[in-house]
């Protein structure tokens, strides 16, 4: 299944099984053979599958390197990102290179986050690794940290050049993360679909791959919609806050 989002910056969503594999392949159709790349990801993300994501880059000419933070919601701060741009400087990487933001959605906010602002913005490929992450935080292009005073208080609006959601990630997501998700995809059935609604509510989802990619697709589409009406988050995507403000506190 594959999507088109058409935002400032158009880019495809491809939601298809072992599409990890297919990350170099479909990064030399967007830069340029022989480049560098820097997969970001945490500890918990990282032994499992960035040695895959990596192979499948230098197979395809690209000069890959791998950044590693502590997992959790803890790393995501400007110290962080100072390290990430510190490891990019030393590889010597230029604006025709790209950052993989390999992870949830700490991962993905940080790698962005990287993106827009090293060398003023360079290109960055979404693979999300938790279901929270594949159905909603990857798409959209929004992109931030923390702050001790709260959460995302410092960000910036960049549009990934790809998204790369393969459901078999799943597999390795302890349930209550995938939980954490399920939460989220009902909320899109409570916003925007009731045909979702009634897909999740009749089927086991976390045992049926097919209806597992089916709902991403559908959560995942709900999401394109409003973000084309309103890519910069000042009218109806507002919506997709919805239950966010409690949850946070």
């Amino acid at each position: 299944m594959e999507l088109n989002i058409q935002t400032s910056r158009p880019y495809q969503i491809l939601i298809q099984r072992g599409c990890l594999n297919q990350l170099g392949e479909q990064a030399s159709t967007l830069f340029r053979a022989g480049g560098r790349a820097i997969i970001i990801t945490d500890s918990n993300v990282g032994p499992l599958y960035a040695r895959r994501a990596a192979d499948s880059l230098a197979m395809a000419g690209f000069v890959p390197d791998v950044f590693t933070f502590p997992a959790g919601e803890e790393s995501k701060r400007l110290s962080t990102i100072e390290q990430i741009y510190c490891a990019m400087a030393e590889q010597k990487m230029t604006r025709t290179d790209f950052i993989v933001a390999l992870g949830g959605g700490v991962t993905g906010d940080m790698a962005g986050f990287a993106a827009a602002t090293f060398l003023r913005g360079i290109g960055f490929i979404q693979i999300p690794t938790s279901l929270l992450a594949q159905i909603d935080s990857s798409v959209g292009g929004k992109t931030g940290v923390d702050l001790p005073q709260g959460k995302n208080l410092v960000g910036a609006f960049h549009q990934p050049r790809l998204v790369l959601i393969d459901p078999d990630i799943l597999s390795t997501l302890p349930s209550r993360f995938f939980a954490d998700g399920m939460g989220e995809a009902i909320k899109y059935g409570c916003i925007k679909s009731r045909a979702l609604f009634e897909l999740i509510k009749g089927n086991d989802v976390a045992n049926n791959l097919q209806v597992l990619e089916q709902m991403i697709y559908e959560c995942v589409n709900c999401k394109r919609i409003v973000v084309e009406a309103d890519e910069f988050d000042t009218g109806e995507r507002m919506l997709l806050n919805f239950g966010h403000t409690l949850g946070h506190a």
